[in-house]
């Protein structure tokens, strides 16, 4: 796992608490920004796998 996969996982359970919190305060706009800040996160984490993948790639054919 690397950084991007790492911070993209820490938003996303930064962004459901927010929403959790949001429902519970009935807080609509925290309820979004937690929306938002989920949806980062899963971008990030799947940048992550990305930069991942083609390292893993990279390496592969260096070996070949």
């Amino acid at each position: 796992m690397n950084d991007k996969q790492t911070k993209g996982a820490f938003d996303q359970v930064k962004g459901e608490a927010k929403k959790q919190f949001g429902k519970l305060t009935d807080n609509e706009s925290m309820e979004a920004e937690g929306r938002l800040d989920k949806g980062k996160g899963k971008l990030k984490e799947t940048a992550g796998e990305m930069k991942e993948d083609v390292s893993r790639a990279l390496n592969d054919s260096s070996r070949d």
